[in-house]
């Protein structure tokens, strides 16, 4: 395992992380808590000490989960965890749905609220990395966000504050890191092999101020572990029904067909690990945060870390 510096203000932490919202029993279809905490286990074991979750993913669950590992696993000074907030989901908390409800509220009041009720869940003093949770550009004009990640940050109850870009948005809403660069110390973007829209101008942006680069989405919901076909279909309660729709299959299937000379010359490699490695592979980035809800996905995902001997130059362009 590789580890690094998340930004000229972040901590250090494994250029591999985990994505815990597949494992917040919502939005991925149904999940099992106590496999769950064995891959958590299994991550920390193997050395990856940076974790990404959210208030909203599970309504909490996905935080307590964590927390839950940590106080078996006892304290761990190198052990980083971010979360979001910005999702108020509360009001649903005792409500049945199929999908987590969208209701955003980045209010100070809400923000502050939501930050305590995290702090809570995790059974922690202080949040590592309290990241806004990929909100409309018109809600960034907004000081409010703002104020109350500065605030959060004074009183002591966040060290490190985060943006998580709303996906598809990353070179629109470029113009608010050059904005709040003092402010924030990390972002969280969409990118992968077929998703490279924040090469553009957000990379460029974020390299300028040192800003730590958190990658989401890395192998596309699983299609880039080359799990899927043009007739994989998703049940009512998983949300890549939408995201990765039939005719979103395709496209992206096809992009992906024109790459197999590349896959073929690593081929001891597997798909996964490649398009992990990609996405780490930019200087902009600095952690890569699949979902992992097996010990085996584990063990798979983090050898990512080693390949630093591919260069960025050698993946594939996108056609």
């Amino acid at each position: 395992m590789k580890y690094t510096h998340l930004g000229s203000n972040g901590p250090k932490i494994s250029t591999v992380g985990y994505g815990a919202w597949g494992i917040s029993g919502r939005d991925w279809g149904k999940t099992d808590d106590k496999e769950s905490m064995k891959a958590l286990h299994e991550a920390l074991d193997k050395g990856l000490t940076f974790i990404d979750t959210a208030d909203t993913y599970g309504f909490g669950h996905s935080e307590e989960l964590i927390a839950k590992v940590i106080k078996e696993r006892g304290k761990n000074k190198n052990l980083i965890i971010a979360t979001k907030a910005g999702n108020n989901f509360y009001p649903f908390i005792n409500e049945s749905h199929k999908s987590t409800p969208f209701n955003p509220d980045y209010s100070k009041k809400h923000l502050i609220f939501a930050a305590e009720q995290s702090l809570k869940r995790l059974g922690v003093e202080t949040l590592d990395i309290l990241q806004l949770h990929s909100p409309d550009v018109e809600l960034l004009e907004k000081d409010e966000p703002w104020e109350a990640l500065a605030e959060l940050k004074k009183s002591g109850k966040i060290k490190h504050a985060g943006w998580s870009v709303q996906s598809f948005q990353e070179t629109n809403q470029a113009f608010i890191l050059e904005r709040h660069h003092e402010l924030l110390d990390v972002i969280q973007v969409r990118y992968n092999l077929l998703e490279r829209e924040a090469e553009r101008v957000l990379f460029p942006i974020a390299r300028k101020y040192d800003i730590g680069v958190i990658v989401r989405i890395p192998i596309l919901f699983g299609l880039l572990a080359g799990k899927f076909t043009k007739e994989s279909r998703f049940g009512d309660d998983d949300h890549r029904r939408l995201n990765l729709s039939p005719d979103k299959l395709e496209k992206y299937l096809n992009q992906l067909d024109t790459m197999s000379e590349f896959f073929n010359k690593y081929k001891d490699y597997s798909m996964a690990q490649l398009s992990l490695r990609f996405c780490i592979s930019h200087p902009a980035t600095h952690v890569v945060i699949p979902g992992m809800k097996t010990v085996k996905q584990v063990d798979e995902n983090i050898i990512a870390s080693d390949l630093d001997f591919i260069k960025f130059e050698e993946f594939p362009k996108l056609v």
